[in-house]
């Protein structure tokens, strides 16, 4: 299976010129890919500024990854702020290769430091989605100091987790150590996808990484802008969860 990583510096709460940094990222892109992931909060970076840019399903940020998935052919996991009703939250969702939406993630961490559980709803439930028959489970940012969330994805057999993120540099080496250990304990490739550059209240250098399901890490980006690829093989879960089946060990998940 190809991903592809774009790893970029979102312009703050302007989700049309960010479309347009998207657009000019896209327009040098050449390659086929079967999985596209952008980071959290694709299209504004990490606001708290919910009611301005909670969005329902007619919203710029939905309506845009629609169309571009349909568009490129291939599926998308972006970050959007989602409403529903009076609720609000912050989101992965994935756009299939047909231009419809197959799931949505609703962050169940939300960053209580930066007051987001004050401005988000927490999700209730994990969300594993397929791409040709294998299992992806679905995070956000924080979620990824919690273990159990992926430790329950793990027993329902996903072969790939997913984790995007607004993760600020002065906490970068957790990032890297947290997404590594998460791919090993779960015999899993592990997906990260950070931002770079900065808002008001933080500095980005990426690292968007991809590690196997013995912790080898296949991609590390540091800083840079763009898109990264990288093809793995999906076979290599069951093959490492038969040779080492660490996970039916597990006594108390």
């Amino acid at each position: 299976m190809k991903i592809s990583i774009i790893q970029y510096a979102p312009i703050w709460e302007n989700p049309a010129d960010n479309i347009l940094k998207i657009e000019e990222l896209l327009s040098e892109f050449r390659e086929d890919t079967d999985l596209m992931i952008f980071p959290e909060m694709t299209l504004t970076g990490f606001t708290m500024n919910s009611t301005d840019f909670a969005e329902e399903i007619d919203g710029i940020s939905t309506m845009y990854f629609l169309e571009l998935s349909k568009r490129l052919k291939t599926n998308i996991f972006a970050g959007i702020i989602e409403k529903d009703n009076e609720k609000k939250y912050n989101s992965l969702v994935h756009f299939n290769s047909f231009g419809l939406i197959n799931a949505r993630y609703r962050k169940v961490h939300p960053f209580s430091l930066a007051d987001e559980d004050a401005n988000y709803d927490a999700g209730k439930e994990l969300v594993i989605t397929k791409i040709d028959n294998s299992k992806f489970g679905l995070s956000v940012c924080y979620d990824l100091r919690f273990p159990e969330l992926y430790r329950k994805y793990a027993k329902e057999n996903v072969s790939v987790m997913i984790n995007i993120a607004n993760w600020p540099v002065k906490r970068i080496d957790h990032w890297r150590t947290l997404a590594k250990a998460r791919a090993i304990e779960n015999q899993c490739f592990f997906i990260g996808v950070n931002r770079i550059g900065s808002d008001p209240f933080n500095e980005y250098n990426g690292c968007s990484c991809i590690f196997d399901p013995l912790g080898n890490e296949l991609l590390l980006k540091e800083n840079d802008e763009g898109i990264f690829n990288c093809e793995i093989d999906l076979s290599e879960v069951k093959e490492i969860r038969e040779k080492l089946p660490f996970l039916k060990d597990m006594k108390l998940i």
